[in-house]
């Protein structure tokens, strides 16, 4: 019943990011050209959206990451203030949460990048994603 009830909503939310994801703001990226810009900074801000018990399973998560569920950051989006000069890369499982996240992050005037593939597409190219 809970996974039915996460499952309803992640769907109004991607319905209702729909509308905000058109608008141009939100850049593709994928996870070699993130690992490259990770390897290459010192700190990049990287907002990954899955639930925390998902950040403990087989996937595992990047080091230093900010983690606010997509299903509740609608309502915690302001958290993420004092990073609006910075670039924000979003990632989760599969690319499609973070898709909705950068939807949602983008009608609130933040600089996007969505990673396609997401922490899936990590794993297969990188292996242990506890990096």
């Amino acid at each position: 019943m809970r996974a039915f009830r996460y499952f309803l909503i992640l769907l109004v939310t991607a319905f209702t990011a729909q509308g905000c994801s058109g608008d141009g703001k939100i850049k593709n990226i994928t996870v070699q050209e993130l690992k490259t810009r990770l390897d290459a900074a010192d700190s990049l801000v990287v907002l990954d959206v899955r639930t925390p018990a998902e950040l403990e399973g087989e996937l595992g998560r990047l080091s230093g990451i900010i983690n606010i569920p997509v299903q509740v950051l609608e309502q915690r989006w302001k958290e993420l203030e004092k990073y609006k000069d910075k670039e924000i890369y979003i990632i989760c499982r599969s690319g499609n949460r973070s898709r909705t996240a950068a939807g949602i992050l983008a009608k609130h005037g933040f600089n996007v990048y969505n990673v396609k593939g997401g922490m899936r597409a990590w794993r297969k190219a990188f292996g242990n994603a506890n990096k």
